[in-house]
Order: structure tokens, then C-alpha cells, then sequence
């Protein structure tokens, strides 16, 4: 691994290099995540489905949306919680249009939430009137 290191850094040049590690490490961690109404206990039965994009940068910042369909969400937010698991609202989405919520801008993650996340230990849930306890549900994590 050094050595593959060493060799990209004498190919594109200290400075260039520093400059890839830098833009590697803004967003530490990135993931995509399918939700579903199988992902939740008890488990849903629904047609609905959505996905998830979430970044959490080294700094702890996260942004991202979640995108749904076959339903009418009255929230979407990111909980602390293991498979299977519930827990607090860790963050709560903003509408951005009848599919799509959006992680707020300016939203960082605290300690022990960010540690969750590196444990894959939040999850996005997406409620609805008739499932207000959730509809569909995924687990994000690095």
C-alpha cells in the first residue's frame, strides 16, 4: 500500500496529490441506500419505495435527499438506530418537492451521531397518515 502510494505521489507530483487526498477526505463517507417497507419491525406491506444519497464529511457536516414514490410523506428524517432498532430524530428533512427531501443545509452531525453513522446505526424513515410510525425505511451508513 505504501509503496502504490509513493508511486502516485512521485507520478502526479507531491502538490497534485496533496490537492486528490484533500478532495478525497471532503466527504469522508457517501452512501446510497434503497428504503423499503421490509426494512421496518414489523415490516410494511407497501408498494412504496424511495432512495437515499446521504455525504457526511470529516468535519461531520451531512447533506443528501432522499427520493420517494407511491406515497404521500408527512415527514422524512434520519433516526439514531440500529437494524432493526428505533431511536431519535437525529436530523428532519425539508420538502423540496412532492418526491424529493432534502437534508437541510448547514446540518452537522454531533459526536456520538457521527460515531452511529460510522457504525452504520442511523436510518432514514419516511412516515406517512397511514404509517405514521414510518412506511419505509433504510439504513444509511459509510
Amino acid at each position: 500500500m505504501n509503496i502504490m502510494i509513493g508511486a502516485c505521489a512521485k507520478y502526479l507530483g507531491s502538490a497534485v496529490f496533496a490537492a486528490l487526498l484533500v478532495s478525497i477526505a471532503k466527504f469522508a463517507f457517501a452512501g446510497t441506500a434503497s428504503l423499503s417497507g421490509e426494512n421496518l419491525l414489523p415490516t410494511v406491506a407497501t408498494s412504496a419505495s424511495g432512495s437515499a444519497t446521504i455525504h457526511v464529511g470529516a468535519d461531520k457536516s451531512i447533506t443528501g435527499s432522499v427520493t420517494v414514490s407511491g406515497l404521500q410523506p408527512t415527514g422524512v428524517h434520519i433516526h439514531a438506530g440500529g437494524t432493526g432498532d428505533s431511536g431519535p430524530v437525529v436530523v428532519t428533512l425539508t420538502r423540496s418537492s412532492d418526491d424529493v427531501w432534502l437534508i437541510p443545509a448547514g446540518v452537522v452531525l454531533n459526536d456520538a451521531n457521527f460515531a452511529s453513522y460510522q457504525k452504520g446505526e442511523l436510518f432514514v424513515d419516511v412516515h406517512t397518515a397511514a404509517n405514521p410510525g414510518g412506511e419505509i425505511r433504510a439504513q444509511v451508513g459509510p
